[in-house]
């Protein structure tokens, strides 16, 4: 019987598992040692919330669905319908293409072709690589069409720190400037984040607390992490991000579709930490958008590790 999420691909190392989709390349669960680092979605469901899914050639949202190209008003589908918007790329009703696997590493690719609003020809590729502490991804793209093209990527996973209820974790970003939103969930400023604000996360916070969906700016780069997730016994998820990745989304709902043990879904709090190569509305605003030329190829990871008590 064929899976809604497509082709299951099992990663295994000696001390992890992953378990991937081939819908929009979705990250489906990661475990290490035994503790589940992100919320695990089931091969029988959609990604619930896009938990998992990979954002492409764009992530988060586009105002009204519409930009403008050499003059052009190009005018996407509306994806995201309650505002008018167009969301999180092209791909997430995708099914990519296995190209490469080995027991520790996928290699999945997708061709985005010319579309509505979307005048331009990439071939993309994600590959998931599973280490004993954690998971590496690499995002990739080329244009293999006539024209320069634009491009950012982004991804949606939801993280925990084991079994620990998330209203127990703490909450660690380490970014100098956050992203004031409008009521369409679209930036109309940049603001230097306020020592001690509510959107302060430069200090670890309770996120049974919070309520946020909000991009930050200048994110931390390298090994050390973006955001790190910390359990009451001191274990750690930590999120890093090349320097292509210099916007991280952070998102707290509290109405994610949670699978529990038993199988049975209950409403209840998740924290979403997406990494991000440009800002929301970045096919307007350009900002963190990468044009490449006819042949040219762009790659960049992030990635996730555990960090036990010991």
């Amino acid at each position: 019987m064929p899976h809604p999420i497509g082709e299951t691909i099992e990663l295994r190392t000696p001390r992890a598992s992953a378990d991937i989709g081939t819908l929009a390349a979705v990250l489906l669960g990661l475990q290490v040692d035994g503790h589940e680092l992100t919320e695990r979605t089931p091969a029988t469901r959609l990604p619930g919330h896009g938990s998992g899914i990979v954002l492409a050639p764009w992530p988060n949202r586009v105002r009204d669905a519409r930009w403008t190209h050499d003059g052009v008003v190009q005018q996407l589908d509306v994806t995201d319908p309650s505002r008018g918007n167009a969301i999180h790329g092209l791909l997430r009703n995708t099914a990519y293409r296995i190209r490469e696997r080995s027991d520790a590493e996928v290699l999945l690719g997708a061709v985005i072709h010319p579309q509505h609003g979307w005048p331009f020809l990439l071939d993309t590729w994600v590959r998931y690589a599973l280490a004993d502490d954690g998971l590496t991804v690499t995002h990739g793209a080329r244009n293999i069409g006539a024209a320069a093209a634009p491009w950012a990527v982004g991804a949606h996973p939801y993280f925990r720190v084991g079994e620990v209820p998330i209203a127990d974790l703490t909450i660690e970003v380490r970014g100098g400037h956050s992203l004031e939103l409008d009521d369409r969930l679209v930036p109309v400023a940049v603001h230097e984040v306020e020592p001690g604000g509510p959107l302060d996360l430069s200090t670890p916070r309770a996120l049974g607390g919070l309520d946020l969906n909000v991009a930050y700016q200048d994110v931390a780069t390298g090994r050390a992490g973006a955001a790190v997730l910390t359990a009451p016994d001191g274990s750690r998820t930590v999120v890093w991000q090349d320097d292509a990745f210099r916007w991280l989304q952070v998102f707290t709902p509290r109405d994610f579709p949670h699978v529990d043990l038993d199988g049975t879904e209950t409403p209840a709090l998740a924290v979403a930490l997406e990494p991000m190569t440009a800002a929301p509305d970045a096919l307007n605003s350009g900002d963190g958008l990468v044009w490449l030329a006819p042949g040219e190829s762009w790659e960049a990871s992030w990635g996730v590790r555990y960090e036990g008590n010991e």
